[in-house]
């Protein structure tokens, strides 16, 4: 942050106390949407999960939570890898991809589970960022 002196000190530092403000501010509004993100993507897995439960069974439905679980992981190591992005680290890691991998092992190597519904499931975070997207669009 880049502070530019004033002749007058209370209009410098009211600008100093307006950009912690807004940092707050803007902190507290990513919370809220890391947040909401995981929170609709648990929704989502579980409203799809039981529509999918009904239509085809019990056991694509169980590699669909699954995958969906999984993907709700994901998702959280990617906030927290974006959190620490900048303070500790200046590239994501690779990790989380690890994630990924052992639900498509898992379901590979069970006779219980199925790869395809698993990467479904998987992927039942995009609906959430595809949600959050179109709401801030809307706006």
């Amino acid at each position: 942050m880049k502070i530019i002196p004033a002749k007058n000190s209370t209009v410098s530092q009211t600008f100093i106390e307006n950009s912690f403000v807004s940092v707050n501010d803007s902190l507290e509004e990513y919370n809220r949407l890391k947040r909401n993100l995981l929170m609709l993507t648990l929704a989502s897995g579980l409203i799809i999960g039981l529509v999918v439960w009904c239509v085809y069974g019990q056991k694509i439905a169980l590699s669909y939570f699954i995958g969906a679980l999984f993907g709700a992981i994901y998702l959280r190591m990617l906030a927290k890898g974006v959190d620490r992005l900048g303070k500790q680290s200046k590239r994501l890691g690779y990790a989380r991809f690890a994630v990924f991998a052992i639900l498509i092992a898992i379901a590979a190597k069970s006779e219980q589970l199925q790869v395809l519904p698993a990467f479904f499931g998987f992927m039942t975070y995009k609906i959430a960022v595809i949600a959050i997207l179109a709401q801030d669009l809307n706006k």
